[in-house]
């Protein structure tokens, strides 16, 4: 009975510690210091903390060990749209530091004692960056989704009134908000002016941010270019579609609410409510046989 005790203990000892670790990181991650003026794009504390130990791991991350998982983290940056605020190399760089702090908590936990909650911690410093640069893709992404059909119904009114698509493009990014979808149409406009064509430019765009429902615009417009159909009358048709997309996407997120409920509910309420309500009865239960 007093090892099942200690068991259980022991595993909520390491849930409070585990939730007080991966609070702590997320509040760091939130705390920004200056966002660069160019790109306007925050970056962590903990990431600004550790970059002046980049150049001591800089020659590890420029052996060959590294090369895919720099072009991988590279892929990531640019779906993320830190490509040119962090570069590959140093966000390899952070990840390897913050491995090396996750090897030092481990060896402070087996000389102290307390091992347990170091491997917790440790474990958090490790995925850290992974688990940032993810949730920064995920969040892109969502805007992306959301704010394509808006900029597609403008687009269709514009180039159906007589106006090209790339004239009706940089109207509407000069008088929208700028957000993720405007910082990629933007990067995609700037590449045609210097030069580039502009299926290419789309393209790579599509490869850049890897975006599904951009992607599929993207290729519905590069294919009608090249066969010659009517950009207005596909601009509306993908219009239509992402916005019953976007609608559905929210009808799914509806329903799921109240599955996702119940998880919260059954840790942090049905416990309260249980002790209130039983124990009373306990305690009259365990005067009665004593």
């Amino acid at each position: 009975m007093s090892s099942t005790l200690s068991l259980i203990t022991a595993l909520l000892w390491g849930g409070c510690i585990g939730i007080s670790s991966w609070i702590f990181l997320y509040t760091f991650s939130k705390i920004r210091l200056e966002k660069n003026r160019e790109m306007f794009k925050p970056v962590p504390l903990l990431f600004r903390l550790f970059m002046p130990f980049l150049p001591i791991v800089r020659p590890l991350v420029n052996e060959k060990l590294f090369g895919t998982v720099m072009l991988s983290d590279e892929n990531r940056l640019q779906m993320a749209g830190y490509d040119e605020v962090i570069p590959p190399g140093d966000f390899v760089g952070l990840r390897i530091i913050f491995f090396i702090l996750g090897i030092v908590f481990l060896f402070i936990g087996a000389g102290a004692g307390n091992m347990m909650m170091c491997v917790i911690i440790a474990v958090l410093f490790v995925f850290f960056p992974t688990m940032w640069l993810s949730g920064v893709i995920k969040k892109r992404h969502t805007s992306i989704m959301k704010a394509l059909p808006n900029v597609l119904d403008l687009l269709t009114l514009s180039v159906e009134s007589g106006r090209d698509l790339l004239s009706s493009l940089r109207d509407i990014l000069e008088r929208r908000k700028m957000d993720p979808l405007g910082e990629e149409l933007m990067r995609t406009f700037q590449e045609i002016q210097l030069g580039r064509k502009r299926t290419e430019a789309l393209r790579a765009l599509s490869k850049r941010v890897k975006q599904v429902d951009l992607s599929a615009t993207i290729n519905a417009i590069v294919q009608a270019e090249e066969y010659g159909v009517s950009i207005g009358q596909l601009l509306r048709i993908q219009g239509d579609m992402q916005r019953n997309k976007r609608f559905a996407m929210a009808e799914k997120l509806a329903n799921e609410s109240s599955v996702k409920i119940i998880i919260p509910v059954v840790i942090c309420i049905l416990p309260a409510v249980f002790v209130i309500l039983m124990g009373p009865l306990a305690m009259n239960a365990i005067r009665m046989f004593q």
